[in-house]
């Protein structure tokens, strides 16, 4: 974690404050509101909105609109930012996504990595941190449009494992997007404060629940421990662990690589002139996609693409176990985090109370079968839409934050004790040595000191690199910046007395300070420019630019909106005949079934998160019959027994 101050106005800022989630591939924003975390839907009637930005001659595109001119625009439409924000270009990891981008990353100043689109006529080379701010704007104007008034706090989560540096340029990209970011939580921390205020049995003992949040988004895993104390007062992390490089995205790519080598070896094409043919592998890679989530309900589905590339169709199959097959090696790394996780608690799993399924990809069959046989058949816990889990979190955080009151079901206050997933220390050594002064799953917010000295005679000037990661050797851990300790006196080696400080604050950010305890001297880190962040004029400039772009292109465009309608006298009628009864919009070509529910009426998602479901029913097999998304999306392949109302 690289040392850097917080940029975080604190919980007092006045206007209301709602909770971001940032996702890899679909961002979601909450608000707390009479008494309960309500998600907000965008302009076009989506509670989730993909997390890509499209450039073209003359506009910018976020989200939906972005998304749905992809195939046509793929070198200029940005996705999966988050996979580059707050790394360097030199990263393994970077290198190995960039093979797969249809979009160009080349390395800028300080080896950051600069994403190259063209604009207006011109090419633009911006920053991840732009691109993030831009999708933060959506959200936050998506709030304004809701509340009917100006948005300026937040609350954004992001993944366990995210380190100093990703950490600071996500607030980075909130101040942008003219956010005051008021925190920064860990993902599944936040999904663990909206089940338990929301979803949790009542906690009788006096040791609480252990509750396991598994969460497997569009790009990341993030498993976590948490104890939920009696009353649903205090959330203690007890441990993490994850992939900051594991997701749905990863899924979707194994499929691409796959279907790659299969239209190659049937149709004698070259292999580098396909991967070169960027539209080719955005339709194909939106072929993946779509059928990965028909695997979800289907024992196979089929892969159609016009003119993939040569002019050539492309039309396949795959199975469920096809697919299961493809990706076992990211399901067994799914298994082994949840497995590092009770490890590092010291913690047996028959000690678990609860399972909560977070993220979207959840959904996928064979990862609800091998956690399900890892606790031995306890029943999991979806009673959250995984894909709203999170900003509904952040979003009950932002009301602890602002301290405002609830209702007789639930507390007055709420406590968050998270932990800090690396160790952070020194290099002491000139052989690389790490010397840890915050061991990983320690208590955040804390403080901690360390005593240090020369290694030379007469040696006056003192540099302290900064580092994190769990190997012994400096080497093999994440250098997160340096600074230096000057003007100590003179003197044999070992004389001098010098403490090192670690601050590790609310938003996991650490602050590094050292202090010659013989002169009084001090000092405090400095990020060189081998971090790559931003810096505060930088951060104005973006801002102001982004501001300057939304005055300048200010104009009404035509938006869906989509209501769901009034249900509740549908389901007030309900009363009397025992059980929970529903109210049904059976439509032409969507349906809608809401429920009456804590005083108001409530849309009901689909197994899809969708609030609305096509009125759509086809007959794959003699056994096997689809109804929804599922039906719709086979419906081209499969026309003359997909029947439409």
């Amino acid at each position: 974690m690289a040392a850097a101050s917080n940029s975080s106005k604190g919980s007092g800022s006045s206007g209301p404050a709602i909770g971001i989630d940032l996702g890899t591939t679909y961002s979601c924003v909450a608000v707390w509101w009479h008494n309960r975390s309500e998600v907000i839907t965008n302009d076009q009637g989506n509670r989730i909105t993909p997390s890509c930005v499209a450039f073209t001659a003359t506009d910018t595109f976020v989200g939906d609109a972005a998304d749905n001119q992809a195939v046509l625009n793929p070198t200029n439409t940005i996705f999966e930012v988050k996979q580059l924000i707050g790394r360097r270009f030199s990263d393994e990891s970077v290198r190995e996504d960039i093979k797969l981008w249809p979009f160009k990353v080349v390395a800028g100043c300080d080896d950051r990595p600069m994403i190259v689109v063209q604009h207006e006529g011109r090419e633009r080379q911006l920053v991840p941190e732009e691109i993030s701010s831009m999708v933060l704007s959506k959200m936050r104007k998506a709030a304004q449009s809701y509340l009917g008034e100006t948005v300026k706090n937040a609350v954004i989560t992001v993944p366990v494992y995210f380190n100093d540096t990703q950490r600071q340029a996500t607030l980075d990209a909130g101040a942008i997007a003219g956010l005051n970011v008021m925190r920064i939580i860990n993902e599944p921390s936040a999904a663990a404060i909206a089940y338990g205020l929301e979803k949790m049995p009542p906690v009788s003992n006096k040791g609480g629940r252990m509750v396991l949040i598994f969460d497997l988004g569009g790009g990341t895993l993030d498993v976590s421990l948490l104890n939920i104390g009696p009353g649903i007062e205090t959330f203690k992390v007890k441990a993490h662990a994850g992939d900051s490089h594991l997701g749905g995205a990863d899924f979707d790519n194994e499929m691409v690589k796959y279907f790659i080598q299969e239209f190659v070896r049937k149709h004698n094409v070259e292999e580098d002139s396909l991967k070169s043919n960027h539209k080719a592998l955005r339709r194909l890679r939106t072929a993946c996609e779509r059928a990965k989530r028909m695997l979800s309900f289907t024992a196979y589905t089929s892969i159609e693409v016009d003119s993939l590339h040569s002019g050539i169709d492309f039309c396949t199959k795959i199975s469920r176990s096809r697919f299961e097959e493809l990706n076992k090696h990211l399901f067994i790394k799914c298994v082994e985090a949840v497995d590092k996780c009770l490890r590092d608690a010291k913690m047996d799993k028959n000690s678990i109370d609860d399972v909560v399924l977070v993220g979207g990809s959840t959904r996928i069959p064979k990862v609800q079968r091998m956690i399900n046989e890892f606790f031995d058949e306890k029943k999991l816990r979806r009673s959250i839409n995984p894909d709203e889990a999170v900003a509904c979190g952040a979003a009950i955080q932002v009301s602890v934050l602002r301290g405002n009151g609830s209702d007789d079901n639930k507390k007055q206050v709420v406590i968050l004790q998270d932990i800090t997933p690396l160790s952070v220390g020194v290099e002491i050594r000139d052989d690389y040595t790490m010397s840890v002064v915050i061991p990983r799953n320690t208590a955040i917010p804390t403080k901690m000191v360390r005593g240090y000295t020369t290694l030379y005679d007469n040696q006056i000037r003192v540099t302290f690199p900064v580092f994190e990661g769990e190997s012994a050797s400096t080497k093999d851990n994440n250098l997160l910046g340096k600074f230096t300790l000057s003007g100590v006196p003179p003197a044999p080696k070992g004389v001098a007395k010098i403490n090192v400080t670690f601050d590790i604050d609310d938003n996991g950010i650490l602050n590094v300070s050292a202090e010659d305890k013989n002169t009084g001297r001090k000092n405090s880190i400095t990020i060189t420019k081998h971090s790559g962040r931003l810096n505060k004029d930088e951060i104005e400039r973006m801002s102001e630019e982004a501001k300057k772009y939304n005055r300048r292109k200010k104009r009404t465009r035509s938006s869906l909106e989509i209501n769901s309608g009034n249900l509740m006298a549908a389901a007030s009628n309900s009363k009397g005949h025992g059980g929970t009864a529903v109210g049904i919009d059976l439509g032409t070509t969507y349906s809608c079934v809401a429920v009456w529910r804590h005083d108001r009426s409530e849309v009901i998602a689909n197994d899809q998160g969708n609030r609305l479901m096509p009125s759509c029913i086809a007959f794959a097999t003699d056994d096997e019959r689809l109804v929804g998304d599922a039906a719709e999306n086979q419906a081209a392949l499969n026309p003359s027994n997909t029947i439409l109302s």
